[in-house]
């Protein structure tokens, strides 16, 4: 299936435009456009839409559909094959790996092309710093909130036993404990538990960052250093260590899916999640089956201690689009490339993109779209959103609307999340010693941070873990980020 799905690219672009004088801008035909995008679907999407983008831009698009769980192996065959498309969509932590590429000159600065566009000219400027490698700009960004993160938890318990909606770290563990203990689901049975979460850290990070912890790396004394050498780790280590030995939390945390997690809140075994707080439409539809008298409420503004509010921020994209000079051999090429998005960043090629056509594939409700037949809607338009450059507040399209109010406010709560994030400071940063340990230095953490909340280490048995990572690498690694951070 995986070999159906996978457009061949072999034929060299470059060979094919050198051979074909429609692929010229001086040429009245369609300008033909390789594109590389991933696929989150199980089949490739029929080709309406590409018709029709087709036709808005005199484009002829050849798009190469590759799954996800294949496509940065299929983005590093093609790379080094010399096969790469005219554009192609590079995840976040892919992105670091053309980072030699790109300074040995083999993709297109599209930076000073950007004024020349109306709508490209929009991109919100501190994403576009964040994607910066050296100074320069390499990429076209796919928008994301700098923050889904907050609190979704059962209203009806919350109501059932007097709980306010949480505004500080203790009133959110009085929350997780009284979820346990006081029978918030009034059946007389010991079988609720606070909190419901996943082996991937992320719940832990969040408090973490609630509790005024740096995003990943954070200044101390004028140097940078990870975050958990940052003594915010520690209480937050803490908070967690008690939550799983009092049983206020699922103790097999560790080993639980994102499926299972989601499970948990669903059929009324756990009172709150901490995650994307739109999660809660999803489980809203599958839990009022079990029970039609659930409900749920999103919040996202948890005070730590120090009587602040802080949330990690991701770099303001969820992928990149890249352009290699190996497919794309001339500027007056490059332009007409960058002409295609820049269609794609007006409201109307936006909402064409993103939500099809309208009164067809959605129609419009309070200001937002509303998509009309799921089905179709998710055969026809939906793997293309892989494609969207720029968010609605640069691009003008549409959001989603929702007749559930939490999903409703989960979409207002991302935009005041923007108040108080806080950022990776490595971002925008090189350290070779981290990409070629990445993985090895990142297990070393996470292993020591669940065996301190499990009760299998103590504070030394930590702190001798940062040591292993200092050995393993890790002491390099700060120096590296120094040396940059310095300048």
């Amino acid at each position: 299936m995986v070999a159906c799905l996978i457009v061949a690219c072999s034929n060299n672009t470059t060979s094919k435009k050198e051979n074909d004088s429609s692929s010229s801008s001086n040429s009245d035909g369609p300008f033909e456009m390789s594109v590389m995008l991933n696929l989150h679907t199980p089949e490739v999407p029929q080709d309406k839409l590409e018709k029709l983008l087709e036709e808005k831009t005199n484009t002829e698009l050849e798009i190469q559909w590759v799954p996800d769980g294949n496509y940065e192996e299929r983005v590093n065959t093609a790379f080094s094959t010399n096969t790469l498309p005219d554009a192609f969509l590079v995840k976040t932590e892919q992105f670091v790996q053309f980072k030699d590429a790109i300074r040995d000159g083999q993709f297109w600065e599209i930076g000073p092309y950007l004024e020349e566009f109306e709508n490209l000219s929009k991109l919100r400027e501190s994403t576009l710093e964040n994607s910066k490698v050296d100074g320069g700009l390499y990429s076209l960004y796919m928008g994301r909130p700098l923050s889904r993160s907050g609190l979704i938890y059962r209203k009806d318990w919350a109501d059932n036993l007097g709980i306010e909606t949480p505004k500080t770290i203790d009133e959110f563990y009085e929350m997780l404990r009284a979820f346990t203990e006081d029978d918030p689901d009034g059946n007389g049975k010991n079988d609720t538990i606070g909190l419901t979460d996943r082996g991937n850290l992320g719940t832990f990070v969040t408090v973490f960052s609630w509790m005024g912890g740096p995003n990943r790396w954070g200044e101390q004394d004028g140097k940078l250093l990870p975050e958990f050498m940052f003594p915010e780790y520690k209480e937050a280590m803490d908070f967690f260590k008690d939550l799983h030995s009092n049983g206020y939390m699922n103790k097999d945390a560790q080993v639980t899916s994102k499926t299972d997690q989601q499970e948990m809140m669903k059929n009324g075994t756990a009172g709150a999640y901490i995650g994307s707080m739109q999660d809660v439409h999803g489980i809203y539809q599958d839990a009022k089956v079990i029970n039609p008298d659930v409900s749920f409420d999103v919040h996202n503004y948890i005070e730590g201690a120090n009587g602040e509010f802080g949330l990690r921020a991701i770099p303001g994209y969820g992928s990149l689009i890249m352009f290699p000079k190996s497919a794309i051999t001339s500027e007056e090429e490059l332009k007409e490339v960058l002409k295609f998005f820049d269609y794609l960043m007006t409201k109307e090629g936006a909402n064409l993109l993103i939500w099809g056509q309208e009164g067809e594939h959605y129609e419009v409700v309070d200001g937002r779209a509303d998509v009309i037949d799921q089905d179709k809607f998710d055969v026809e338009i939906k793997p293309y959103t892989a494609f969207e450059i720029g968010e609605p507040m640069t691009n003008g399209r549409y959001e989603s609307y929702y007749d559930y109010e939490p999903a409703a406010k989960a979409t207002e709560l991302y935009k005041d999340n923007d108040n108080y994030v806080v950022n990776d400071l490595s971002v925008g940063l090189d350290s070779e010693t981290y990409i070629k340990n990445a993985g090895t230095l990142d297990q070393i953490i996470e292993d020591a941070t669940y065996q301190y909340i499990q009760g299998q280490t103590d504070e030394a048995g930590f702190d001798a873990a940062i040591e292993k990572w200092k050995e393993a690498g890790g002491e390099e690694v700060i120096k590296e980020y120094n040396e940059q951070w310095s300048k």
